[in-house]
């Protein structure tokens, strides 16, 4: 699907998307509501399953969803947010490498609990970027 999806080792990223004290847990939605779409607008292209990253961002911020859920998710995200991770994102061709192996694992751990809501949401967005019309920043 993505090649050089095996940038990290599965402890890396276990380490990445372990549950967190309920601080650092708002931190990180902080950090994801106040970056993800610049990062969503800078790897588009190279993220084949962008519409499933923008779903979990749905549904994360989703209140029904389970706070485990959330954890996992938001942690994912955050560590896409960062421009300097294990592999930084300005790497051309390379950058984004982890963040995909992060990704992947949360999204393959939660994918039953993005619904239908999450991922109309998620198509209206990158439907509103590939107009080139969306907005700064998302309504929360």
């Amino acid at each position: 699907m993505f090649p050089m999806t095996e940038t990290l080792d599965p402890d890396r990223i276990s380490d990445i998307l372990a549950p967190v004290p309920a601080a650092e847990e708002r931190r990180r939605e902080r950090r994801v509501r106040e970056g993800l779409w610049r990062t969503v607008r800078r790897a588009a292209g190279r993220i084949p399953f962008m519409d499933e990253v923008v779903a979990g961002y749905f549904c994360a911020l989703d209140e029904r969803t389970p706070t485990r859920v959330r954890g996992t998710l938001l942690a994912a995200l955050a560590y896409f947010v960062l421009p300097l991770d294990f592999l930084p994102d300005f790497i051309l061709g390379l950058g984004f490498t982890d963040d995909v192996s992060v990704l992947l694992a949360a999204l393959g751990a939660i994918r039953t609990h993005i619904r239908p809501a999450h991922r109309i949401a998620a198509r209206d967005f990158l439907d509103d970027l590939a107009r080139d019309d969306a907005p700064a920043d998302r309504p929360r």
